[in-house]
C-alpha cells in the first residue's frame, strides 16, 4: 500500500485539528450529470467528494476516470484539508465516514499516525442529498429547444449549413430580415465563418448592438476582459454549427435528428440568445424558436435564389417570401429579405480605421485556414516504398498524377498521411477536388506569443491559392526534428516531389498504419520552402468565443 511521506504526515499534523466529522465518497455520473454545471471539471468519469458534516459545507470535489484507484480519493482528501473549496479554512477532521469497506480500512492505513478516527456507514446523508439536489438542478433545466420544433429546426439548420454562405460573404455583409412577427420587427443577420474558426448566424434585434459590438471589439484589441465584456452586451438570437463537439455527442441523446446531423456532417447546430441584462442564454423558448425557424426558412430561400450573385460583389438584392407560420401552419407570414450595401461598407470602414490607427498595411493577407482537415485526425511525415506507390497509383479511388517521372535515388517517395473516419476522409477528398486539387505541402514556422512556443506548421495550398493547416509540430520536439530533416532530404532527391495520402480507419487496428484497402486518395503535388510560400512567420492570435 502507498503511504504519505514523512513530510507530508508532519505538515498535515501541523493543520489545526477541528471536531468535525467529514463524509467522502466516489460517485459515477450519468449523461446527465454534474458536468455540465461545472464545466471546468472536464475529465468524465466519477466524482470524488468531501463535505464537512457539522459545518454542512463542500470543502473538496474533483472529477476522475472511471478506472482511477483509490489514491485519487486521498488526494482530493488532502486538498480538503490543505486547500479547502471557498471560505473554509485549512484543518484536519477528527473523524471521516465513507460507505465502502475496503476504502475505510485503506483510509486507516494511509491517514495512521494523523489523529483521524476512519470509520464506515451504509449511507452518506449528506452527499446524497447533494447529489439529490445536482440530479434535480439537471431535471429543471429546459431543453435547448421545445421538442415541436427539434425535427423543423433540424431540417432547416441542414438546409442552411448545405448553402454555405460563409464561402461567400463574410461578417461586414449584413442581411436583413423584417419579420414583424410576435415582437420581433427586423432581424440584421452577420455570417460566421468566412475564416474557418466558427460557423454561425448572428441575428441582430437592432442595427444600433451590432454596430455598438463591432465597435467595441476593435477598440478591445486582444483584452481579454474588453473583449467578453462586448460579447455579452449583444442583442440578439443565434445559431452556430459547433465542430467536432465530442462532448455533445456523448451527453445529449435526447435529440436523435441532431445526432444523425452530427454523425454526416461532424458538426451540429447550437441555439441560444444573448441579451446585455440576460447574458448568454443557451436556450431558446417557444416565441424565440418560432422566431429563428421563419428567419431560417427565409434565409434559405434567399442564399438558393441570390447567393451566386453575391459571389464577387454585394449589390443591394431584395425577395420577398411567403413561409408558414410554426404556430398556425395555415397562415403565412411576409418576410422581406434585403441585402444592406451601405451598412457592409461602414462595417468595412470600420475596420479599416482601425487598422490604420494600429499602424496595419491594408494590403490583403493571404488566410491560413484550419477548417479543411477533419478533426481528431491522424497525421505523420514518413516516406513510402516505390514499389508500394505504384501499387497505390492504380488501387486509390481517387489519384492526382503529376505525370512526372520521380527519380528514385531516395530511399522512398515522401507523404504526409491523413487518416480520419471514411465519410471524413470522403469530404476532405471532394473538398481538395473542388479547391482544383493539392498543389504543394509545406512547412512554415509559427509562434505561440503568449506560452513563446514555436511551432512547425505543416500546410496544404490547393490550386485556388487557399492555404489550410493540417498538422502543429513542436519545433523543438527531437522526434519531428529527425523527420523534417528526413522529409527535406528524400524531397531535394527527388526534385522537390511529394504527396499527400488520405486513409480511413482512424478508430480501427491499422490506426497510423493503414492498409492498402483504407487508402483512398494519393494526391502528387510539389514540396515548397517557407520562403516560396511567401507567409513569413506566423503568430498565434488570441481567439474569443
Amino acid at each position: 500500500m502507498t503511504a504519505l511521506r514523512g513530510t507530508t504526515r508532519r505538515r498535515l499534523k501541523k493543520l489545526h485539528q477541528v471536531p468535525s466529522v467529514w463524509e467522502g465518497d466516489c460517485r459515477s455520473l450519468g449523461s446527465s450529470s454534474i458536468l455540465s454545471i461545472e464545466p471546468q471539471l472536464s475529465d468524465r468519469g466519477q466524482c470524488i467528494l468531501w463535505m464537512d458534516g457539522t459545518e454542512g459545507i463542500v470543502r473538496a470535489m474533483d472529477m476522475a476516470p472511471e478506472d482511477a484507484g483509490q489514491e485519487a480519493i486521498v488526494r482530493t482528501l488532502l486538498q480538503a484539508m490543505e486547500f479547502p473549496h471557498g471560505s473554509a479554512m485549512p484543518a484536519r477532521p477528527q473523524k471521516i465516514i465513507v460507505r465502502d469497506r475496503e476504502l475505510q480500512f485503506f483510509l486507516r492505513g494511509v491517514l495512521q499516525d494523523l489523529d483521524i478516527v476512519v470509520e464506515y456507514a451504509p449511507e452518506l446523508p449528506l452527499i446524497d442529498e447533494f447529489f439529490d439536489g445536482l440530479q434535480g438542478m439537471m431535471q429543471s433545466r429546459p431543453p435547448e429547444l421545445p421538442e415541436e420544433f427539434v425535427q423543423p429546426m433540424e431540417a432547416i439548420t441542414r438546409q442552411i449549413w448545405q448553402d454555405a454562405p460563409w464561402e461567400t460573404l463574410d461578417e461586414e455583409k449584413i442581411i436583413s430580415l423584417e419579420l414583424n412577427y410576435g415582437d420581433v420587427g427586423t432581424l440584421y443577420v452577420s455570417i460566421l465563418g468566412m475564416l474557418g474558426v466558427e460557423y454561425g448566424l448572428l441575428m441582430y434585434r437592432s442595427l444600433e448592438s451590432l454596430k455598438k459590438f463591432r465597435q467595441q471589439v476593435l477598440l478591445a484589441g486582444e483584452e481579454t476582459e474588453d473583449l467578453e465584456s462586448a460579447f455579452l452586451e449583444q442583442d440578439c438570437l443565434f445559431v452556430t454549427f459547433d465542430q467536432d463537439d465530442e462532448e455533445w455527442q456523448e451527453d445529449d441523446d435526447r435529440d436523435e435528428e441532431f445526432s444523425t446531423f452530427y454523425a454526416e456532417t461532424g458538426v451540429r447546430p447550437a441555439f441560444g440568445n444573448l441579451h446585455p441584462l440576460e447574458g448568454m442564454r443557451p436556450v431558446l423558448y417557444e416565441e424565440e424558436a418560432r422566431v429563428v425557424l421563419v428567419a431560417l426558412d427565409a434565409l434559405h430561400r434567399f442564399f438558393r435564389q441570390h447567393l451566386a450573385k453575391l459571389a464577387s460583389d454585394f449589390p443591394l438584392v431584395q425577395s420577398r417570401y411567403r413561409i408558414p407560420d410554426p404556430k398556425e401552419a395555415a397562415q403565412k407570414i411576409s418576410v422581406k429579405v434585403s441585402t444592406l450595401p451601405a451598412i457592409a461598407e461602414e462595417l468595412f470602414e470600420m475596420s479599416a480605421e482601425s487598422d490604420a490607427e494600429e499602424g496595419w498595411a491594408m494590403e490583403p493577407t493571404p488566410v491560413l485556414r484550419n477548417d479543411l482537415i477533419p478533426g481528431n485526425s491522424f497525421y505523420s511525415l514518413g516516406a513510402m516504398p516505390w514499389d508500394t506507390l505504384d501499387i497505390l497509383r492504380t488501387s486509390v479511388k481517387f489519384y492526382q498524377n503529376l505525370n512526372v517521372d520521380f527519380s528514385k535515388g531516395s530511399d522512398g517517395f515522401p507523404v504526409i498521411l491523413i487518416q480520419t473516419s471514411r465519410p471524413k476522409a470522403l469530404t476532405l477528398i471532394d473538398a481538395l477536388k473542388a479547391s482544383g486539387g493539392l498543389k504543394a505541402i509545406c512547412f512554415n514556422p509559427g509562434e505561440d506569443p503568449i506560452s513563446g512556443d514555436r511551432y512547425d506548421l505543416g500546410i496544404l495550398q490547393t490550386e485556388n491559392g487557399e492555404m489550410h493547416l493540417f498538422g502543429e509540430f513542436l519545433e523543438a520536439d527531437p522526434v519531428h526534428i529527425q523527420a523534417r530533416k528526413k522529409w527535406d532530404q528524400r524531397c531535394k532527391k527527388i526534385k522537390g516531389y511529394c504527396g499527400l495520402v488520405i486513409a480511413k480507419g482512424f478508430t480501427g487496428a491499422s490506426k497510423g498504419n493503414p492498409e492498402f484497402t483504407d487508402m483512398l486518395a494519393l494526391f502528387e503535388a510539389r514540396s515548397i520552402s517557407a520562403k516560396e510560400l511567401g507567409l513569413g512567420s506566423l503568430q498565434l492570435m488570441p481567439y474569443f468565443e
